[in-house]
């Protein structure tokens, strides 16, 4: 029986907020039912799959992938087997820290892999094992606050770094912040932070009357390019965005307005969302842009797999705004109802049930996971497990061909742990 493998993916953040690592997340789906298979297979799985099938690059963009080991598999020396430049290996919180196991450990080291210890709950007969890993991963949703400052207090003279996992609002980032945390993992990025009254940056009102404008039925051309003129970086990131990619054009675009008119209004509102939504998001994480840039395409790709094709330029538009509000911290409500967007995504968007809701809900889960989510949306909308996992894999292909455009492919496995803060002084 064929059985369709799924690699999904969760950022690990600095404290700057930009993308660390990523952690890969492994299930297996038979016939529409999602089993997890013993650990030992599952690893394997997301191993083999990510680095021969899949490609590394695609899922990780050159950062560290966090991979769950069990024991067996350190046993055997499977991890040797990758490049330590490329991972983290993610010791599972049941694995008993005898002598083998610490051997296995020990050897790792000496060879320049980094270890996690994941879903960390502090035991003194973890002492062994705590001295030989770089990040200790503590679980947000099932610890208290006390526990999560103890863990720190009692470990933190073995000079570890500490990563926040399952961090959901702005408030826990905040609070793991002052705690210490180095890494947090989580959706926090995608919570805004809603102050009452807010006003919207000058050069960001721009890029939202241009949203605005560009879902309009009755596109004044003429209007839409004064707003772009506002903005000589806008100008010209647009032309160059434009001449850049395969629209098939014979000859250069060399003005906003045959740019405008060239490019027809369906594609003209999918592809200057995308550039506003960078306009607008120029103080948040990156990994907010690549996320609904992801989240758009993905929408688009799986419309006429669902029988949706006519609309597939609204589910686009309906994953690029998923997260306007986390852009912009204001409440989703307010923002779409200054958008003339089509009715069918703001309600999918504010919850309610829908067959574009459906979709929603569909990456939501494949994004976090969350598999049988994932299970239940692929039998009601009626779509085959492999049109969800090439529609997810090419989406992700396109955000980081936009996004990591000279981004050469020879640095796709670079020491980004050098990059970054991990080296213990």
């Amino acid at each position: 029986m064929d059985m369709e493998i799924y690699v999904a993916r969760q950022p690990i953040f600095n404290r700057n907020q930009e993308v660390f690592a990523y952690e890969l997340l492994y299930r297996s789906g038979v016939n529409k039912f999602y089993s997890t298979l013993n650990g030992d297979q599952a690893s394997f799985e997301v191993i083999t799959n990510s680095f021969l099938l899949i490609g590394l690059e695609t899922l990780t963009r050159g950062k560290k992938a966090f991979i769950n080991f069990t024991k067996n598999l350190l046993e055997n020396d499977v991890a040797t087997l990758l490049p330590n430049e490329a991972i983290v290996i993610e010791i599972l919180q049941d694995i008993e820290p005898d002598e083998k196991t610490l051997n296995a450990c020990r050897k790792l080291k000496e060879l320049g892999y980094y270890l996690a210890l994941d879903d960390f709950s502090y035991n003194e007969k973890l002492l062994p094992l705590i001295d030989l890993v770089d990040i200790i991963k503590v679980d947000f949703l099932k610890t208290e606050k006390k526990e999560r400052e103890a863990v720190i207090r009692k470990v933190g003279k073995h000079k570890k770094r500490f990563l926040a996992e399952k961090v959901e609002t702005r408030d826990e980032f905040n609070q793991a912040l002052e705690m210490g945390y180095s890494y947090f993992q989580g959706y926090f990025f995608s919570k805004p932070l809603i102050l009452s009254g807010r006003d919207i940056p000058g050069f960001k009102i721009i890029y939202l009357k241009i949203l605005q404008e560009i879902n309009r039925q009755d596109l004044d051309y003429d209007r839409l390019e004064d707003y772009i003129k506002m903005d000589v970086s806008l100008s010209y990131k647009l032309l160059k965005f434009i001449n850049s990619l395969s629209f098939g054009f014979r000859n250069e675009i060399r003005s906003i307005k045959q740019a405008l008119v060239l490019l027809g209004q369906k594609e003209l509102s999918k592809w200057l969302s995308l550039i506003a939504l960078r306009g607008i998001g120029d103080n948040k994480p990156d990994e907010l842009i690549i996320t609904a840039i992801c989240r758009a395409r993905f929408c688009e790709l799986i419309a006429p797999r669902i029988g949706l094709k006519d609309r597939s330029s609204d589910l686009f538009l309906m994953g690029m705004f998923s997260l306007i509000d986390a852009f912009l911290d204001r409440p989703l409500p307010d923002i779409l109802a200054e958008l003339p967007i089509s009715d069918d995504i703001k309600l999918a968007l504010l919850g309610g049930k829908s067959r574009f809701r459906d979709v929603y809900e569909l990456i939501l889960a494949y994004e976090s996971g969350d598999w049988e989510q994932l299970a239940f949306k692929t039998a009601l909308l009626e779509v085959a497990e492999i049109d969800v996992r090439e529609c997810y894999l090419s989406a992700l292909e396109m955000s980081n061909q936009i996004f990591f455009r000279n981004t050469p492919q020879s640095k796709y496995y670079t020491n980004s742990f050098k990059n970054h803060d991990l080296i213990i002084r």
